[in-house]
């Protein structure tokens, strides 16, 4: 019996025991490789996201610098139209103003005149 405990342990046993090891092995370095796998795959996904993420905030950057560039240039347009319709306005006013003198005082004149021609035709005379 011991005869047969030792051929068993020698041709069966420590072969067996001897796969098996070597089979605990490579399951064990597979799951390393593939943890290494999955914390690679989670870190390049992690840059993937973090690029993504400052290339979209470079993007809104730049979109609301141009907004904000356009929105100046608009209120810029705006004042200075404002000015030029202002200054139109003022110098219509002005143009205006200086006729509607220009009308009175003729007005004034054609009215003297005027005047003294009833007068005289009323009248038959000149007046003062």
């Amino acid at each position: 019996m011991l005869i047969l405990s030792i051929l068993l342990d020698r041709l069966l046993l420590r072969p067996l025991t001897h796969v098996m090891r070597e089979r605990d092995g490579a399951i064990r370095s597979a799951r390393e490789l593939a943890e290494s796998s999955r914390t690679k795959a989670q870190a390049a996904t992690e840059e993937f996201d973090a690029r993504t993420r400052a290339a979209r905030n470079d993007v809104y950057k730049q979109m609301d610098e141009k907004r904000r560039a356009a929105l100046e240039r608009r209120a810029s347009l705006v004042a200075e139209t404002r000015r030029e319709i202002e200054q139109t306005v003022h110098d219509a006013t002005d143009r205006l103003r200086g006729q509607a003198a220009a009308a009175r005082q003729q007005i004034d004149r054609d009215a003297d005149t005027l005047a003294a021609t009833i007068v005289e035709r009323v009248l038959g005379r000149k007046a003062f």
